[in-house]
């Protein structure tokens, strides 16, 4: 289900995989060969989420945003924070991602949530369960675990091979769904 929300419509490049029960709302952009799975809300009501090429939100996952302020003549008062996942980014089932930004090549945990204004670097890995509080930033290449979650080490290059890995195969998933799904 797709719907409107103040004007705002949603943009979905036209090879994406949304599964049955997914709900995208409002003002959220999502790239080329990027898949949404079952049950998942994007809600992009009064803000932005934008998800780039490659990447796969799985089952059950929220993503939502911090609203903008406005003033009482309607002048934006607090940009609050959007959504913002990168390229080549997995997220795992049942999480909830709060208003940051996560950067290209980054594999988020089953089960892992990840608060308003939290910035992941490119090629990190957070740990199943995981929570990331709010304003934490970690620079490229973090294995990212706990709660709260703290910065473990820095990841090995076999690690970040295997983050690509995971969304080429969510790519796969993704295209055998859409030529096998009955409608």
């Amino acid at each position: 289900m797709m719907l409107n929300f103040k004007g705002k419509s949603p943009k979905i490049a036209s090879d994406v995989f949304i599964a049955e029960g997914a709900k995208i709302i409002g003002e959220v952009e999502i790239g080329k060969n990027s898949s949404i799975w079952f049950n998942c809300v994007l809600r992009g009501d009064e803000n932005f989420i934008k998800i780039g090429e490659r990447t796969n939100i799985q089952d059950l996952t929220t993503l939502h945003i911090w609203h903008r302020l406005f003033d009482d003549k309607g002048k934006m008062i607090d940009s609050g924070f959007p959504v913002i996942i990168g390229d080549d980014v997995t997220i795992g089932h049942n999480c909830i991602i709060h208003a940051c930004q996560i950067h290209s090549c980054c594999l988020v945990g089953m089960h892992t949530c990840i608060m308003d204004n939290v910035e992941i670097g490119e090629e990190s890995i957070v740990g199943a369960g995981s929570i990331v509080t709010k304003g934490k930033k970690f620079p490229p290449r973090s294995l990212i675990l706990g709660n709260p979650a703290k910065f473990v080490r820095e990841l090995k290059k076999e690690e970040i091979a295997l983050i690509i890995e995971s969304a080429q195969n969510y790519v796969r998933f993704k295209n055998d769904f859409l030529a096998n799904s009955i409608k």
